[in-house]
């Protein structure tokens, strides 16, 4: 507003001094410095909203616009007259009075201005403290609210740390518990167990005994019910391993062809007993060696055709086994088990599967059983990722189809090249090379004299761990495994001989258990077949035939059963071995001598100590040892008690006081034999 009162005062200004000098050159300009006050006087009015301060600013643009029309005339005057001596502007009171009225003006807006801003530098401050203070309400609620947030996350995150805790604690909770669980069924099933095998164990022993009609009838049924609560409990054993996520899946070689077999060898018997006819057929486009677990294949098969034979009263069972698919080295191998039985009711098919279920109540009434083996055999299908579907229709039969996906084996055990007998009994041919596996002295000889007979060229060893190393840097066309020796048994050496050694040879095994499902599960650790012992000449004649000799040209000899005044030996069996070899007969009965006392202070020792293990080992070892000179016969029933044994017990010393008295009588014998040899 200074600069407005100066430019007009200066206007004025240039006006006198244009009158006083009669130079028009001092107007020049006037009207432009007038247009730029009219201008800002405008801009003041279009911002300004106090009505006193705009009739001065209105007031002062009349006043600015006055000396431009005197201007004006002072320049009409000078073109008119010649000069602008007008001497009345100058001394014109008026003149003066609008020069002071210009100052006031401008004077008052600026006071107003000036006002104006204080008023509007108060009212800034103003909002600067309401927004100072907006700022710390706001900075408050932030904290406040960063501290409610923050402290909820802190307790989310408390309250998931307590909750993994909890799950911790819950889940360790639960795997005590089922840890607890299944020793608990462990404990309970091995103290089921321990009793229940003496049960059967002496049931079995009566019955090979001599018993009138009613004895046998009273022990068969001991047995029988024996032989189903053990069913029952290995029913609810697996059950409880498959709920607590332990049973297991082991894979390892096998053949297809002789699990078959021998599941239904197992069988043969027990069918035959109701009248039934069972029969087997395996598609021969299946790779015969395949690797999956045997063992879980044997339990469903054992429980299916088991239940097969239970609930058919007449006609057949037939197992089937066929190629579903086979994708490169892997063959989904299918089984189909029928039965001509009593059949499902269509309306129940879909409840056989569940555990503690069966077709009818009438079942459980009629054949028995917990309703737990087709649950537990649809779940050991399902964790070797198979699947079983049943088809069946009441009076008409059932069938079961299931399948289980294997792989096959690289090295296909198959039979060596059939060979004319002529060519081993020909000492001027290649001898075949056979490689003997086993620890105890007496049947080592005995292998020894009965291969010495072939042209056969043999080594033997003690254990599973010294057949590897022999295997490892010398070549041979057959092995004959033991089972139990120390070290490395028969089974391990077996696996390491087609896994390890990745060797195709056949392997024979040679164990003192004849019972049907050991075939099964020396096929399963990959041998070839078995022989059970005490080792008969013209049965591991057969066995080696399969493997490269034909029985077709043997000579046989046939010895007249040994006629002696011992007692406790028997000389039968060893001449028939020995074919009148007397050196081979005293070596074998030295070994005796000098073996049986020592074994039998081991076997005393280990009971004494409660080292049933070994009472078992030796007990088993005695077998093959004391076959040599007739003392199985008569002695295997102690052994075989022996063998059970968990515990002192005063039947099994008396056991034990009778094995050994009879053992030292034989040994006393066997010196006297020994002399006259």
């Amino acid at each position: 507003m200074r600069e407005i009162d100066r430019d007009i005062l200066g206007v004025e200004s240039r006006i006198r001094a244009s009158i006083a000098t009669n130079d028009t050159s001092h107007l020049e300009g006037i009207d432009q410095k007038i247009n730029e006050i009219e201008s800002f006087l405008d801009s003041l009015s279009r911002d300004n909203a106090d009505v006193n301060e705009e009739k001065l600013i209105h007031r002062l643009s009349v006043l600015a616009l006055d000396k431009k029309v005197v201007k004006e005339k002072l320049l009409q005057r000078y073109l008119t007259l010649g000069n602008m001596d007008d001497q009345s502007s100058i001394v014109n009171p008026r003149a003066r009075t609008i020069s002071d009225e210009i100052t006031s003006i401008t004077a008052k807006i600026y006071r107003s201005r000036q006002l104006h801003m204080i008023e509007l530098s108060k009212r800034s401050e103003e909002m600067g403290e309401k927004s100072s203070r907006y700022d710390i309400y706001l900075l408050i609620l932030i904290v406040l609210s960063g501290a409610v947030i923050g402290f909820h996350i802190i307790r989310q995150f408390r309250r998931q740390h307590l909750l993994i805790k909890e799950l911790d604690v819950a889940e360790k909770k639960a795997s005590v518990a089922a840890q607890t669980k299944e020793n608990f069924l462990a404990n309970m099933s091995h103290e089921i167990r321990t009793p229940l095998s003496g049960i059967l164990g002496f049931t079995n022993l009566l019955q090979k005994r001599s018993l009138d009609a009613t004895s046998t009838e009273f022990v068969s049924s001991i047995q029988r019910s024996g032989e189903n609560l053990m069913a029952i409990i290995n029913d609810i054993l697996d059950l409880s391993k498959i709920e607590a996520g332990m049973m297991r899946i082991t894979p390892g070689i096998f053949s297809i062809n002789g699990l078959i077999n021998s599941v239904e060898t197992l069988f043969l018997e027990r069918a035959k007993e109701k009248g039934l006819t069972i029969s087997s057929k395996v598609d021969t486009s299946i790779p015969d060696t395949l690797t999956g677990d045997a063992t879980r294949l044997t339990q469903i098969l054992v429980n299916l055709i088991g239940n097969a034979i239970k609930f058919t009263q007449q006609g057949r069972i037939n197992i089937e086994v066929y190629k579903k698919e086979q994708i490169e080295n892997k063959v989904t191998v299918g089984f189909k088990i029928s039965d001509t039985g009593i059949g499902i009711d269509k309306e129940k098919l879909n409840e056989v599967f569940e555990r503690f279920n069966q077709g009818e109540d009438s079942v459980t009434r009629n054949y028995g059983g917990t309703g737990l083996g087709l649950s537990i055999v649809k779940n050991l299908i399902l964790l070797q990722n198979g699947n079983i579907e049943v088809t069946s229709e009441q009076g008409m039969g059932t069938t079961f189809h299931f399948y289980i996906p294997y792989v096959i084996s690289q090295d296909q055990i198959s039979s060596s090249t059939v060979v004319d007998t002529a060519y081993f009994k020909d000492k001027s041919n290649v001898p075949l090379r056979v490689l003997v596996v086993d620890d105890n002295a007496i049947n080592q000889s005995l292998m020894e004299h009965l291969l010495l007979q072939w042209n056969i060229d043999f080594d033997i060893v003690s254990n599973g761990l010294e057949a590897i190393e022999q295997l490892s840097h010398q070549t041979y066309e057959l092995v004959l495994m033991d089972i139990q020796m120390p070290q490395m048994d028969g089974y391990t050496a077996a696996q390491q001989i087609r896994e390890v050694l990745k060797l195709d040879i056949p392997i024979i095994a040679m164990t003192a258990h004849a019972m049907a499902g050991e075939r099964e599960k020396c096929l399963s650790r990959g041998m070839n077949e078995y022989i059970s012992k005490p080792i008969k000449e013209e049965e591991l004649f057969k066995l080696i035939a399969n493997f490269g000799l034909h029985n077709s040209d043997q000579t046989r000899v046939t010895v007249a059963e040994t006629i002696s005044n011992f007692k406790f030996i028997n000389l039968t069996y060893m001449r028939s071995i020995s074919g009148g070899n007397v050196t081979f007969e005293k070596t074998v009965t030295q070994q005796f001598i000098d073996n049986v006392p020592n074994h039998l202070q081991q076997l005393i020792a280990a009971y004494q100590k409660n080292d049933f293990p070994t009472v078992k080992m030796r007990a088993h070892d005695f077998k093959t040892s004391i076959a040599m000179l007739g003392l199985l016969d008569s002695l295997e029933e102690k052994l075989d008690m022996l063998e059970m044994a968990t515990e002192q017990h005063a039947a099994i010393q008396l056991v034990l006081d009778k094995l050994a008295n009879s053992l030292t009588s034989a040994v006393a014998e066997a010196r006297v034999f020994l002399q006259q040899l």
